[in-house]
């Protein structure tokens, strides 16, 4: 069985458990921040400000009202993109 665990800057992650992963950026609107999809912000980015990067692991089954996510949090969108691919690695054949 192959390896699945993600060594991260918040520590190892078990791929193999997760059941979403998705790219966001956290952005600050009216003093309220969010995260919004990355294609969002490349339609009205211009009217926000970008905080950070994220990459969601979400662990969380369908139905459970706790969540159990992990949160790597980037700069900038070149680090996130390396991390998505890093990431990728686990799923290829």
């Amino acid at each position: 069985m192959k390896n699945m665990i993600y060594h991260s800057t918040v520590g190892e992650i078990d791929l193999s458990k997760l059941i979403r992963l998705y790219p966001a950026v956290v952005v600050e609107l009216n003093g309220e921040s969010a995260e919004m999809s990355l294609e969002w912000v490349e339609l009205y980015g211009d009217k926000v400000k970008v905080l950070s990067y994220v990459l969601v692991f979400d662990f969380t089954p369908l139905h459970q009202d706790e969540k159990d996510k992990k949160i790597l949090e980037f700069k900038t969108k070149q680090e996130l993109i390396i991390a998505m691919q890093e990431v990728s690695q686990f799923f290829q054949e």
